[in-house]
């Protein structure tokens, strides 16, 4: 027994996995607007991590994009789940979601101050090591962390994760500090084919280390079990593609973080 636990404790650090992590909500404020953030961190303390911010979905920071940020502490990143609606707000049902991302990806200039503030709510925690900060986002979470690179931030990289591509601002790539990796499904009926040129073609233009990975049979939301396996919906989801982004993903951090 205590070899089967010695090992077990091996492949656990071998992995730069950690069993224990700690998680908790954290206020923050953009402007007068309160923020109710999630954040998650290996148990222990004693060393600076990797911080990774990480955006919700289009209906708020639920249950899914809390999972996320757990699961990359346990990856060993400290991790917080930025809140882009205000008050923790959690959208009752698509239409309620519709309206609230509208008004987001209506005023890219709100949405970037939100994102940002949570951006340094994430490298003021003592236990991040801010010169090694990345950023995450599923569907209206993934246009709004290419927005954030768009802004300039002093990030390694950001992933978006079948998130939308287009920006009202093409030429602001040229503030892009970071590496820039889209995960995206090639099947997609929100992000056309038009749209996906268009973001080369933006990278391209501005210089940008991007890579642009598309996952066959795969539509938007794909790596969100709660949006079923029906295709002809438009979103849904696909655990190869799941798989395989949230590998692609942790590659890239080990580039980006070696």
């Amino acid at each position: 027994m205590k070899k089967l636990l010695l090992f077990v404790m091996l492949t656990l650090l071998s992995l730069n996995v950690w069993a224990d992590i700690v998680t908790k909500t954290i206020e923050y404020r953009q402007g007068d607007t309160r923020l109710l953030g999630y954040l998650a961190y290996p148990k222990d303390g004693a060393i600076k991590y990797p911080g990774v911010l990480v955006v919700h979905e289009w209906k708020g920071l639920d249950d899914y994009a809390k999972r996320r940020t757990e699961q990359l502490a346990e990856l060993g990143y400290v991790a917080l789940a930025a809140d882009i609606y205000g008050n923790g707000k959690v959208a009752a049902d698509t239409q309620e979601a519709t309206a609230l991302a509208k008004t987001y990806k209506s005023d890219r200039g709100l949405l970037r101050a939100r994102v940002n503030a949570a951006l340094d709510t994430l490298k003021a925690q003592p236990n991040v090591d801010n010169k090694r900060l990345a950023a995450i986002g599923y569907c209206f979470g993934g246009t709004t962390v290419l927005e954030l690179a768009r802004s300039g931030a002093t990030l390694a990289g950001v992933v978006s994760f079948h998130g939308g591509l287009d920006t009202p601002n093409p030429m602001d790539a040229r503030n892009i500090k970071a590496k820039v990796l889209a995960l995206h499904g090639a099947d997609d009926p929100f992000v056309p084919s038009e749209q996906v040129q268009a973001f080369e073609e933006e990278m391209r233009q501005a210089g940008v280390d991007w890579q642009l990975i598309a996952y066959g049979g795969a539509v938007h939301g794909f790596t969100n079990p709660a949006n079923g396996a029906d295709n002809s919906k438009g979103a849904a989801y696909n655990a190869a593609a799941d798989r395989r982004s949230w590998q692609q993903m942790q590659a890239f951090f080990a580039e980006l973080f070696k």
